[in-house]
C-alpha cells in the first residue's frame, strides 16, 4: 500500500489507496479470453482453468454459477446484473457489487466491486471486466460497509492479451475520470509491481450511472411495508400487494434509496458543472457539454444551435418558429464509431416542423420526454432527413429533449437518447436534464456574448485600421497589428499612410494611452484628423501642434504619442517630427546597418504648451524605415532599451519580402513574454524615384503654353512607351494648365510628370494660393468643366496649399484591355 502522489503528500483530490485488481477480458463467444493474476487471487481459478470457460460460470452472475464453485448472496441492486453486459445486451459500461463464495480449504465470502466496459474494435474481444475486493478497500479507506460503491477504477493494463495496447491508449476515453497523465503514471507503477492495481480516492465516482429508478424499488419496498403494516392492522392488503413482506428497516431502506437517489443527481450536476465552462469558445463549450453527459447518463447526445449563435450574429427577438434553421454542432455517442457520421453529419442546418417533439421543447422552452420513439414517431422525424434513414438509429430508444436557454432565450437545444437495453427516461431524469440544460445554457451564453463581443471588438478594430495599398509612389509598405490581450482586442494603436502631393508619402504611428473602447474612440479621432491635416499638406511639426490642440479640446484626459515622417521619394529625403513616440529604425541598404534616429522626443498628444520639432533625413533608395508603438519592445519588469536593442538588430536581418521581415522582428520581440499591451508595426522600403522616371517643365503665363503643354507631354509619354495614356493625360493637363495660366497672379507655372510602376502622376503647380473647386456649369456656362473633366477621367485627383501657391495633381492608370 503506498500514498501519495508522484509531486508530493495527500492533496484533496490525491490518490487514497491501492488495492490489486482482477482484469478479466470476454471475447464474442461470451468465454474468458484473459485472466490476470489478480482475478485468480480474487476468483480462486488459475488461468489455465478460467481460459476458454464460459465467463458467466466464473464471474458475479446472479444464479448462474453452479452451487459446487461458487454462490451468491441476495443481489443488491447496484446497478444491472453483471449477466446483461455479459450477453452483450447492453453497449453502455456498467457497474455493481455482489458477495460470493471462493471455492477453497475453507468456504467464505467475499465482497466483490465490479465494472463492466464494452470494447469496440476489430479484434474478438468485447467486454472488460474489471473486479476489486471491497472489504479491502474498505478496511484501507476506512470505510463502513455499503460506502464503497461508487468508487471509480483508475487503472492501466499490463497484460499480454491481443489489443491490450490499443485498450490502455483508450483509458480515458473508457474511464473520463482519468486524464492521460495519470494513466501514465499509473502504467509506470504497473510495470514495476507487476499486476494490475485499483487506485481509489474519495472523491472518485463510477462513470456511469446504471439505473436512476431507484425510486421506484423504494416505492415497492414501501408499499411492502404498508402491506405488513395493515396485515397487522387485521386490514385488507392494498391493492396490487398481495403476498408482499417486510419488516421495520424496510421504511428507512426506501428512505436511503430515496436520499442515495437524490445525492447522485446532486453530485452528478455537480460533476458536470465541473467538467464545462473551462473555455469561452463556442465549439470547445459544446464539446465539454456533450462528453460530461455521455455515457454516463444517456448514450447518444446532439446538439443544436440557432444558426445565428453560431455565426456570433443576434436574432430576433420572440420564440422560434418553422423558419428559424439550426445547425448541428455536435453528436457524441457510444455506438460504434462512423455510425452516426454520414447519417446526421456535424454541420448541417436544417428546420424542424412544428410536429416534432423538436419544435415543442424549443418553443416552449420546456423539456419534451418520450419514454420510447415509435415506429410512426420515427418515421415523422425521418422525414426531415430525406435520403438517409435515421430511424435506425432513433426507433425503440427512449428519448429526452432538453432546451438550452439564457435568460429565458432558447439559444438551441439536446437531443439526448438511450439505448433500448437501458432503462428509459423517467420524469426524474427530465428534472435532472433540465437542470443540465440550464446550467450548460448558462455557459453557452457566456460563450456566444464572447463571441459577439468579439466580432465587434474585431470589425471596430478593422474599421478603424486602415487598408493599407502595399505599394505608393516610390515606396513600398507592410504593417501588422498585434491586440494586447485576447480579451482587450480594442486598443488605441494605429498606423496610416497618406498620399501627399509631389508624389510624397506621407508615414504615421500613433497609440492612445489606455486600453479599451475609449482609447479606440479616441484613436479613431485624431487617425481622422492626422488624415485630414496630411491632406492638407502641412508640416510635420506643424501637424502635431494642431493636433495637440485638437486633444486639449477633446478633453483632458486625452494622451496620445504619435510619430509623423514624410518622405519624398524625388528629393530622397525624410521629414520626420516626434510627439513622445519611440524612434523609429532606419535600415541602410548599402552595408544594411541599422540605427535608432536621433529625434527630439517632443511631448505626448494632449499635453500642450510644448514645442515639436521637425528633423530632416537624408535617404538612399532601398533604404528602410521601420515604425512601431512601444508594445513591441517593453515588456513589464525589463529596461526598454534591451527591446529597442533587439528591435534594431531584427530589423537589419535581411528577408524575401516585405511581409517577412515584418513577421521576423514580430517573432523576435513577441516571444520574450510579458507583453500586455496592443503593437503597431508599419515598415516601408523607400525605393525611391530614379531621375529618367520624372520630367518637369517652366511654363510661361501665356495661353499659347497650353499647347505646349500637351505636346511635351505627348513627347515624353512616347519616350516612357505610355502612349496608350497620351491622349488622356494632354486633355487633363491641357484643363489643368489653362486653369493656372488664367488664375495665376504670380510668374510662374510648373508642370511635372512622374513615371512610377505602371502609373502616371501629373503636377500643375502655380504661385496661387486660392484652391480651384469642382463647380456645376450649366449647358450656357463657359467655364466650370475642367476640374469636372479631371474627376470623371483620373484615377486619384486632387489639389493642396503649398508654401508659395498651390498644387493640383491627379494619376491615370493604363486602360483594362
Amino acid at each position: 500500500m503506498e500514498y501519495g502522489t508522484p509531486d508530493g503528500p495527500v492533496a484533496q483530490h490525491a490518490v487514497a489507496g491501492r488495492i490489486p485488481l482482477a482484469v478479466v477480458v470476454v471475447d464474442g463467444a461470451g468465454l474468458v479470453s484473459h485472466w490476470s493474476s489478480g482475478a485468480r487471487k480474487l476468483f480462486g481459478y488459475s488461468k489455465e482453468e478460467a481460459v476458454g470457460t464460459p465467463a458467466a460460470d466464473l464471474l458475479p452472475v446472479a444464479g448462474a454459477i453452479p452451487e459446487e464453485r461458487a454462490h451468491f448472496g441476495e443481489y443488491d441492486g447496484l446497478g444491472p446484473d453483471l449477466g446483461t453486459s455479459l450477453d452483450g445486451h447492453i453497449s453502455y459500461p456498467a457497474a455493481g457489487r455482489a458477495r460470493l463464495s471462493v471455492p477453497g480449504g475453507e468456504q467464505h465470502r467475499v465482497d466483490v466491486l465490479w465494472w463492466a466496459y464494452p470494447l469496440v474494435g476489430p479484434g474478438p474481444e468485447r467486454l472488460l471486466v474489471l473486479a476489486a475486493d471491497a472489504d479491502r478497500l474498505a478496511d484501507e479507506e476506512g470505510h463502513e460497509p455499503g460506502q464503497v460503491e461508487r468508487i471509480a477504477p483508475g487503472f492501466a493494463l499490463h497484460t499480454d492479451f491481443p489489443g491490450a495496447d490499443e485498450l490502455a491508449r483508450g483509458l480515458p476515453e473508457i474511464l473520463p475520470s482519468m486524464s492521460v497523465g495519470e494513466s501514465s503514471r499509473i502504467v509506470a507503477q504497473i510495470l514495476e509491481l507487476g499486476y494490475p492495481v485499483l487506485e481509489f480516492s474519495k472523491h472518485d465516482r463510477v462513470p456511469v450511472t446504471p439505473d436512476w429508478g431507484v425510486p421506484r424499488r423504494a416505492e415497492r419496498r414501501a408499499r411492502r411495508l404498508r402491506a405488513q403494516r395493515a396485515a397487522a392492522e387485521g386490514l385488507a392488503p392494498e391493492h396490487g400487494t398481495p403476498g408482499e413482506s417486510g419488516d421495520a428497516g424496510d421504511a428507512e431502506d426506501a428512505e436511503d434509496l430515496e436520499y442515495a437517489a437524490v445525492r447522485e443527481r446532486l453530485e452528478f450536476l455537480n460533476e458536470v458543472s465541473g467538467r464545462i465552462g473551462s473555455s469561452l469558445d463556442l465549439s470547445q463549450t459544446i464539446i465539454e457539454v456533450s462528453r460530461a453527459v455521455v455515457p454516463r447518463f444517456t448514450d447518444v447526445a446532439g446538439t443544436y444551435l440557432r444558426e445565428q449563435v453560431v455565426a456570433g450574429e443576434g436574432f430576433p427577438e420572440g420564440p422560434p418558429d418553422e423558419t428559424t434553421m439550426w445547425h448541428r454542432v455536435a453528436v457524441e455517442h457510444t455506438d460504434e464509431p462512423g455510425r452516426w457520421d454520414d447519417v446526421v453529419p456535424v454541420g448541417e442546418s436544417m428546420p424542424f416542423p412544428s410536429h416534432t417533439p423538436f419544435f415543442q421543447c424549443m418553443t416552449t422552452g420546456d423539456p419534451v420526454l418520450v419514454p420510447r420513439i415509435t415506429e410512426e414517431m420515427g418515421n415523422a422525424i425521418a422525414s426531415q432527413f430525406e435520403k438517409r434513414d435515421i430511424r435506425p438509429l432513433i426507433n425503440h430508444r427512449s428519448m429526452l429533449v432538453v432546451p438550452l436557454k439564457a435568460r429565458n432565450v432558447v439559444l438551441g437545444f439536446m437531443i439526448l437518447l438511450r439505448h433500448r437495453e437501458r432503462p428509459v427516461f423517467n420524469d426524474m431524469d427530465r428534472v435532472t436534464g433540465a437542470e443540465l440544460a440550464a446550467r450548460a445554457g448558462l455557459v453557452l451564453d457566456n460563450a456566444r456574448m464572447y463571441t459577439y463581443q468579439e466580432s465587434v471588438a474585431d470589425t471596430l478594430q478593422d474599421s478603424m485600421l486602415p487598408h493599407i495599398e502595399p505599394r505608393m509612389t516610390g515606396c513600398d509598405i507592410a504593417t501588422r497589428y498585434l491586440p494586447g490581450t485576447l480579451l482587450g482586442r480594442v486598443g488605441g494603436d494605429w498606423f496610416d499612410s497618406v498620399k501627399l502631393p509631389g508624389s510624397r508619402t506621407a508615414l504615421v504611428v500613433g497609440d492612445v494611452m489606455g486600453h479599451g473602447l475609449n482609447s479606440a474612440a479616441m484613436m479613431g479621432q485624431l487617425r481622422t484628423a492626422v488624415q485630414t491635416m496630411a491632406a492638407l499638406d502641412l508640416p510635420p511639426a506643424q501637424l502635431l501642434r494642431n493636433l495637440d490642440d485638437l486633444a486639449q479640446r477633446l478633453g483632458e484626459h486625452y494622451l496620445a504619442t504619435c510619430l509623423y515622417a514624410v518622405y519624398d521619394p524625388i528629393a530622397s529625403e525624410l521629414r520626420l517630427a516626434n510627439a513622445g513616440h519611440i524612434p523609429p529604425v532606419l535600415v541602410r541598404a548599402d552595408d544594411g546597418r541599422s540605427e535608432l534616429l536621433d529625434l527630439p522626443t517632443g511631448a505626448p498628444i494632449g499635453v500642450g504648451g510644448v514645442p515639436f520639432e521637425a528633423v530632416t533625413v537624408r535617404v538612399a533608395p532601398g533604404d528602410r524605415l521601420l515604425m512601431c508603438t512601444d508594445g513591441l519592445v517593453e515588456v513589464r519588469g525589463e529596461d526598454i532599451g534591451v527591446g529597442l536593442a533587439t528591435l534594431t538588430e531584427s530589423a537589419a536581418h535581411p528577408a524575401a519580402s516585405m511581409d517577412d521581415a515584418c513577421d521576423t522582428i514580430i517573432r523576435a520581440l513577441n516571444t520574450r513574454g510579458g507583453r500586455k499591451d496592443d503593437v503597431a508595426l508599419l515598415m516601408a522600403r523607400l525605393n525611391g524615384v530614379a531621375d529618367e522616371d520624372v520630367a518637369t517643365w517652366r511654363l510661361a503665363l501665356d495661353p499659347s503654353e497650353v499647347s505646349r503643354a500637351r505636346d511635351l507631354v505627348r513627347e515624353q509619354l512616347h519616350a516612357w512607351s505610355r502612349d496608350a495614356l497620351s491622349e488622356t493625360a494632354e486633355l487633363l493637363v491641357s484643363e489643368l494648365v489653362t486653369n493656372a495660366v488664367r488664375h495665376s497672379r504670380g510668374r510662374r507655372v510648373e508642370l511635372r510628370l512622374v513615371r512610377s510602376g505602371a502609373t502616371l502622376i501629373c503636377e500643375v503647380e502655380d504661385d496661387d494660393h486660392t484652391l480651384p473647386t469642382l463647380l456645376s456649369a450649366g449647358p450656357g456656362d463657359e467655364f466650370g468643366r475642367g476640374l469636372r473633366i479631371v474627376s470623371v477621367l483620373a484615377k486619384e485627383w486632387g489639389t493642396s496649399r503649398t508654401a508659395s501657391g498651390k498644387t493640383v495633381w491627379f494619376e491615370l492608370v493604363p486602360p483594362r484591355r
